[in-house]
């Protein structure tokens, strides 16, 4: 056997068990000895059965001393539960459509358990626990290495697979240089490997995980340092002509926040440069980002370069091609739309004017990374909302000019002490101030008794002339989710609100429903907007003043805190009702957090604590590759140390062309796929 041989090489993996690995993004024997375990069972110690071991994942012994069905024994899938007495208590041993193990488990014969202990009705008891009998070839002590679940294929017969291939590590070489090795005392490969899967002892495992934490995030390091050199090349920028800028911001109704001013200037320091600008704009909702974006979008225009602004969704692609091209009209600026529901005779006048420079401006979706979208002239892109987008998107559209400067701009709060970390490559800025004048949203916690008053109230502001939105978690009802669908609030809202007009919004409807329900709502003509978290961006209707959000347990605080951010837009004042209906623990520190903060970053920060980054920041998120064992909240010290190692590896060898950094330079290929793109 060899590391590049398919998984189905080894005995007992047929078709079904091939495919159910490869859904794993498991295809040879290498990439099932790098699928790490997750956690590990330990199962040296066997405890006395006792009251003190529930909720614990514990090995018990003790004597099977009767056995009973939860039904008829002939029937197929019932019920078998047994009686185990241990010393001084007992427990019960049950086991769901699992009828053989009546046959497993002998009556006065001493077995050994390991499994999760409840209580149930009194009785100590292990639902599915392992057993074998003690002191047998099969008992269940030691360390196990417990994998992410895979279809059809049990812990067990991993752990076999794993135990054959196992002296193929002998043919994996050390990659780490000696030095990097030694002076942060880092264990060799082969160990590490050897140790994760099958460990000699606790210590053994902490060693080969802070191994293998260490080359992950040296990987992520190196990519992310790499691209950052490689986008922000010294004398290859586009050059503008930063005193352009000022007609454009004269003829504005209003001032610059200091926020903003701080950010404009950053912007014109990296135009007026020599390297191309690659830089990330955050700011919380309404903190007014795409001003400063259409002041480097005119200095660009007058500068003699066109300028592409990408979003995720053609409605929020539509209202900034709207708002550009309302602001740079009377300039004389060209500002079109290029999304994919476009007719193919509209795409191709779209194509042609961008290719002959008659274009100045294009707003659009991903419509705009398609190989047939040429510029004559690209000095500027920008891409709304990052954290929909993948480096690789950014990467395609800015390689369609000759190093354009590269604006990124989010609305979605990132914790202070990550942002340089999930943006490495890019410089970071932030407006941290809101325009004058722009009210404070009264966020109101509801139980889901008090859910029909919340609806009797707001009836009032629609009477007023005012609108409002109701965001629910799901698009129809679900038997496996207790939660109201929008399907469901639409129907219940349309009987409740006549003769006012309720209108339905959600994924599923095609682009041109979504298009002509957003239209009429800005419009004014629709009253209530029952949608899911479709409307979660961009939206901008300053007659809006309430939002209501069903079932606010299933969402996360930054999630809710971006929903609120759909009102307030106007002189009124303006309200978000948060309704839960499992007031668990968790769900009320985010109601309380957000009726207490109004504050972006501040919420983003509260919302890492309580979920962790494993939810917040989920694969490719952000921008960032998934991360298989690191974490880079806990491994901080880590992450800052292969930050250091990994500007050292590219001091000397910019392009990991060397022997010594040649494997490193296949891990940060695989690490970021088409994202990164290094050059011999």
């Amino acid at each position: 056997m060899k590391l590049k041989d398919e998984i189905s090489v080894l005995k007992g993996i047929g078709p079904k068990k091939k495919k159910a690995f490869n859904k794993r993004g498991i295809f040879t024997l290498e990439d099932l000895i790098w699928n790490f375990p997750v956690k590990y069972e330990d199962r040296r110690t066997i405890h006395p059965i006792s009251k003190k071991l529930q909720g614990r994942e514990v090995l018990v012994s003790g004597k099977v001393i009767s056995r009973r069905y939860g039904g008829n024994p002939y029937m197929k899938n019932v019920p078998v539960s047994f009686l185990i007495q241990g010393d001084g208590e007992m427990m019960e041993a049950v086991y769901f459509n699992a009828k053989y193990m009546a046959n497993t488990l002998k009556i006065n014969e001493d077995y050994v358990f390991f499994g999760k202990m409840t209580e149930n009705h009194g009785r100590l008891q292990m639902v599915h626990p392992m057993a074998a009998m003690r002191g047998s070839d099969e008992d269940v002590r030691g360390v196990f290495p417990v994998y992410k679940k895979i279809d059809g294929i049990s812990q067990k017969e991993i752990r076999s697979y794993l135990n054959l291939i196992l002296p193929l590590v002998e043919d994996i070489k050390e990659w780490l240089p000696k030095k990097v090795i030694t002076e942060n005392r880092i264990a060799d490969c082969k160990f590490a490997i050897e140790n994760i899967h099958f460990p000699a002892g606790s210590k053994s495992v902490l060693m080969a995980k802070y191994r293998f934490i260490f080359e992950e995030l040296l990987a992520l390091q190196t990519g992310l340092l790499y691209m950052k050199r490689d986008e922000g090349c010294e004398n290859s920028g586009i050059n503008f002509d930063i005193s352009e800028a000022d007609e454009f911001i004269t003829s504005l109704d209003f001032d610059f926040t200091k926020g903003q001013k701080k950010v404009w200037e950053e912007i014109s320091s990296d135009l007026k440069g020599n390297k191309a600008m690659n830089r990330l704009v955050q700011g919380d909702v309404g903190s007014g980002k795409t001003v400063i974006a259409e002041t480097a979008i005119y200095t660009s225009f007058k500068s003699g370069y066109q300028s592409a602004m990408m979003a995720p969704t053609e409605i929020l692609s539509k209202q900034h091609f709207f708002s550009l091209k309302r602001d740079f009209d009377k300039f004389g600026v060209n500002v079109k739309l290029l999304v994919g529901s476009m007719k193919a005779s509209e795409k191709r006048d779209i194509l042609s004017g961008l290719r002959s420079g008659e274009i100045d401006v294009i707003v659009g979706t991903h419509a705009l990374i398609q190989k047939d979208v040429e510029f004559r002239r690209l000095g500027l892109v920008i891409t709304d909302e990052q954290h929909r987008f993948g480096v690789e998107q950014r990467y395609k559209l800015s390689v369609k000019g000759e190093r354009p400067n590269v604006l990124v701009m989010t609305a979605t709060p990132i914790p202070r002490t990550l942002a340089v970390i999930l943006y490495g490559e890019l410089d970071i800025s932030i407006i941290d101030t809101m325009p004058a004048g722009r009210k404070k949203i009264r966020t109101i916690a509801c139980s889901k008794e008090q859910r029909k008053s919340v609806y009797k109230k707001i009836k009032g502001e629609m009477d007023s002339g005012h609108q409002v939105y109701v965001v629910a978690p799901l698009i129809e009802d679900s038997e496996a989710v207790d939660a109201k669908s929008a399907e469901t609030v639409y129907k219940e809202l349309k009987r409740l609100y006549k003769p006012h007009r309720v209108e339905l919004l959600h994924g599923n409807l095609s682009q041109e429903e979504k298009d002509s329900v957003m239209e009429s709502f800005v419009a004014g003509d629709i009253q209530v907007l029952v949608a899911t978290v479709v409307i979660e961006i961009g939206i901008n209707v300053p007659n809006a003043t309430v939002m209501v959000i069903e079932n606010c347990e299933r969402f996360g605080l930054a999630q809710m805190h971006q929903l609120r951010g759909r009102v307030g837009r106007g002189d009124d004042a303006s309200y978000c009702y948060l309704i839960l209906n499992k007031e668990t623990e968790v769900a009320k520190k985010r109601v309380d957090i957000l009726c207490g903060n109004s504050d972006g970053f501040d919420i983003a920060e509260e919302d890492l604590k309580l979920r962790g980054p494993g939810e917040i920041f989920g694969t490719k998120q952000h921008g960032l590759p998934e991360m298989h064992i690191a974490d880079i909240i806990r491994h901080k010290e880590i992450l800052e140390k292969s930050k250091e190692i990994a500007s050292d590896i590219l001091n000397r060898d910019s392009s990991l062309s060397s022997d010594e950094n040649r494997e490193l330079r296949r891990r940060v290929e695989k690490m970021f796929g088409e994202d990164i793109n290094l050059k011999l």
